[in-house]
């Protein structure tokens, strides 16, 4: 996986670079896909690769190109790049996501060089946003790219990707202004890649790198935590409620930097031999944080806050994520809020209440890039 923060930082060249040495070592390797965006010194680096045709669909009266995975299956190359992790495939094209593509390629015993840039990790979406005011809308689940066998950043300071831009090496000279004035602002940028590094050096710490000869292959910080048992468990608490999103990724990145195992657990009332109508909104929830592979459960019952850490106490729970209402409730002021009544009845577990932030402007999207 190659890993920048920003569009032009070079990923893609890298990776063709990186293809380039393997097939003069006599790899068989092929481009399953390939965006060229127009720059030329990444085209060149192209030169000599087994370039797999694309598949042309038509949406609505446009014929646009996707990888054709099935081709890339039956030519069954030893390796296969491809562009653009992130990129949402056109709706006809067998699967939602490019990743999803990847993994069945992945699935088939065939080894893949992809990259994708910080913002697109799923787990970041909102401090992303934070960050940039735009909302991603295309993500890549964690879980797969800390499946990676390895991880490259490919850096490049803000001055010299700002120097690419303007030159017009990343996007066209009309494109790149409106860029400038927008993602490309030199605070976002130098966030990001703050962003993009410390991520890099995370995944390092937890996989043991810095010396391999000391420990077997597979051996991380999460197993040797383990060992120790000194391992952390958080609980996610899962309500209808859209913050439950924000929930759910900050949980994640928690329990990764924690090498903690994690719950969502939603608690839905049961009533006249029927489930109520909270539960279609919680199990959509629960469906998200499933993809994290964050591990789900329902609990049927009427008080929340009794479930919640019945559930906790039993699991050996060390940390409870609750979301902070929107508006203080008469149940604050009578103290029977359900974030009152945690912290009260689970007083041997830290009990972290997060807050959604607002923003004062309405949230784009960005694709890929």
């Amino acid at each position: 996986m190659f890993l920048g923060y920003a569009a032009g930082v070079g990923k893609t060249y890298r990776m063709l670079e990186e293809a380039q040495r393997l097939k003069r070592q006599g790899e068989d390797i092929v481009v399953g896909y390939f965006e060229p965006h127009g720059r030329k010194d990444t085209i060149a680096r192209t030169a000599g690769l087994e370039m797999m045709a694309t598949k042309t669909i038509n949406y609505r009266g446009v014929a646009l190109q996707e990888m054709d995975t099935g081709a890339v299956l039956v030519r069954r190359p030893a390796i296969c790049i491809v562009d653009e992790l992130a990129h949402t495939n056109v709706p006809g094209s067998g699967r939602q996501k490019r990743w999803e593509d990847v993994q069945v390629l992945l699935d088939a015993g065939i080894n893949v060089m992809s990259n994708m840039n910080i913002q697109h990790l799923e787990s970041l979406n909102d401090h992303v946003f934070d960050i940039t005011g735009v909302r991603v809308r295309e993500t890549v689940p964690d879980w797969l790219i800390k499946s990676a066998a390895e991880i490259v950043m490919v850096d490049a300071t803000t001055e010299a990707l700002l120097n690419r831009l303007k030159r017009g090496v990343i996007y066209a000279p009309e494109t790149a202004q409106r860029a400038i004035e927008n993602f490309f602002r030199e605070s976002t940028l130098v966030a990001l890649r703050e962003l993009a590094l410390r991520e890099t050096a995370h995944e390092l710490d937890v996989r043991g790198t810095t010396d391999t000869t000391e420990e077997p292959t597979g051996v991380s910080s999460s197993s040797r935590a383990v060992e120790k048992g000194t391992r952390d468990r958080i609980l996610i608490y899962v309500s209808a409620d859209p913050s439950s999103a924000i929930l759910i990724r900050r949980g994640r990145r928690m329990a990764d930097y924690l090498c903690a195992d994690c719950f969502a657990v939603g608690v839905v009332p049961y009533r006249n031999n029927r489930l109520t109508g909270r539960a279609d909104a919680i199990e959509t929830h629960l469906k998200f944080a499933r993809n994290l592979h964050i591990e789900t459960r329902i609990l049927q019952g009427e008080d929340p806050s009794e479930m919640i850490v019945q559930f906790a106490r039993s699991n050996q729970v060390t940390q409870i994520l609750l979301s902070r209402p929107k508006h203080r409730s008469w149940g604050v002021l009578m103290g029977t809020d359900l974030i009152l009544r945690i912290v009260r009845e689970a007083k041997d577990i830290r009990v972290i209440i997060v807050a959604e932030h607002r923003r004062l402007h309405h949230p784009s999207a960005v694709r890929g890039s």
